[in-house]
This record gives C-alpha cells, sequence and structure tokens, in this order.
C-alpha cells in the first residue's frame, strides 16, 4: 500500500461532502465573528462608560470566558443550557460558544484601538464645535480602525481553526468530515489533507481579503476628511 494514494486524496477534495463542510465551516466562522465583534463592542464600551457596576460585569464577563477553554464552552452551550430549557441547533450552539468567546478578545483589542486615538484629538475636534457622536465617527472610528483591523484579522484566522473543535457536538464541518471519510478507509493522511487544503485555501481567501481593507482604510484622503469635518461643523 503506497503511503500517498493521489486518487483517494483528489476524490475527497472534490467531493460534495467537503464543499459543504467547508461552507458550514465558512458560515459558523463569519457568523461567530459577527457576534463577537457586537459583544466585544458592547463590553469596551461597558468598560469605559465610568460606571462602577457596568465595568465591573464586564471585567467578570473577559475573566470567565478567557479563563476556560473555548472546548468547554462549546460542550457546556450544547449539553447543559437544555438542561435550564435553552434547547439550540447544533450550528447556533457552535456560533454561540464561539462568538461569546470571541467577543471577550476583541473586546480588548477595540478598547485598546479606541484609547490609541490621543485625547488631543478629542479636543480639538470638540473645539471645532462637533457634537460627540460626530467626533466618534469623524476622528476616532476612521483612525481606531487602522489599528483594531489587523488583531482583529488574526483573532478571525485563529478562530476560522477553532471550528475543528466543534466536531465534538457533531457539527459537519471541515475536521468531521474528514475523520468521517478516512474512518471508511483508514485512509487518514489523504483525508486530512484535503481538509488542511481547505482550511488553507480559506485563511488565504481572508488573509487577501483584510489586506484590501487595510489598504481601503490606509488610502483614505486626508483631504476628503476635512470637509466631512466642516459639513458636520456647519450642521452642528
Amino acid at each position: 500500500m503506497s503511503l500517498f494514494n493521489a486518487q483517494i486524496f483528489f476524490k475527497n477534495l472534490l467531493s460534495w461532502d467537503y464543499f459543504v463542510a467547508a461552507l458550514t465551516t465558512l458560515w459558523i466562522s463569519l457568523a461567530s465573528l459577527l457576534l463577537g465583534l457586537l459583544v466585544g463592542l458592547v463590553l469596551a464600551m461597558a468598560r469605559d462608560s465610568g460606571a462602577a457596576v457596568l465595568s465591573a460585569i464586564a471585567k467578570a464577563y473577559l475573566w470567565l470566558f478567557r479563563g476556560t477553554p473555548v472546548l468547554l464552552q462549546i460542550v457546556f452551550a450544547f449539553y447543559v443550557l437544555p438542561s435550564f430549557g435553552i434547547v439550540l441547533p447544533r450550528f447556533a450552539c457552535a456560533v454561540l460558544a464561539l462568538g461569546l468567546n470571541e467577543g471577550a478578545y476583541v473586546a480588548e483589542i477595540i478598547r485598546a484601538g479606541l484609547r490609541a486615538v490621543g485625547e488631543d484629538q478629542r479636543e480639538a475636534a470638540r473645539a471645532l464645535g462637533l457634537k460627540p457622536r460626530h467626533v466618534m465617527r469623524l476622528v476616532v472610528l476612521p483612525q481606531a480602525l487602522r489599528i483594531i483591523i489587523p488583531p482583529i484579522g488574526n483573532q478571525f484566522i485563529s478562530m476560522l481553526k477553532l471550528t475543528a473543535l466543534v466536531e465534538v457536538i457533531g457539527v459537519q464541518e471541515l475536521l468531521l468530515v474528514a475523520s468521517q471519510a478516512a474512518s471508511s478507509n483508514f485512509r487518514y493522511l489523504e483525508a486530512l489533507s484535503a481538509a488542511g487544503l481547505y482550511y488553507l485555501a480559506l485563511t488565504t481567501l481572508f488573509m487577501a481579503v483584510q489586506g484590501r481593507i487595510e489598504q481601503a482604510l490606509g488610502n483614505g484622503d486626508t483631504a476628503d476628511r476635512a470637509k466631512r469635518f466642516d459639513r458636520s461643523n456647519e450642521q452642528a
């Protein structure tokens, strides 16, 4: 028996099961990222709100979700939540667990990005008569986005690979499909190599999208922003 069978490898790589599993992995990743961004934004605002209660709740959340394994959180969502009357499909459990975990890390990224914008720039914008929402939208966020996009992109790529953990609750993602294919003929090298190629394709695609976003943010027209500043000042 040869060490590597190219025919079996391409059969797995081009199979419909692998393609659907790759799409499932992608959708879980995107949905978890959106949930993580929402949770992270709320947590970042809570920590910097100045309210002791909100800050304490946010810190407790970060302590809990950053201090326990993602696998434990996935298993908890699927096996423990039903005992509280919360029964979710496997896909929803995967997104919930990964998204809530992601939010704990995204919160610190967003918070660091917002704090990286100097207070002198905020004061200068307020001196021009801009309202707080205009200061955030026109001054803080454009600069903070350039800072937070790279680490958030890295977090997404890490989470995309973490989707392999949802195999334990039976979600038909890449690793589970590869394991099922390998168990039918014991050709683990070919089955896992095909799955690995899909993972590489997904991460490469997202890295390219991330690069384009960073390029677009980096090439913003300064004069254009100045005009928006003036218009907002007039509206204020």
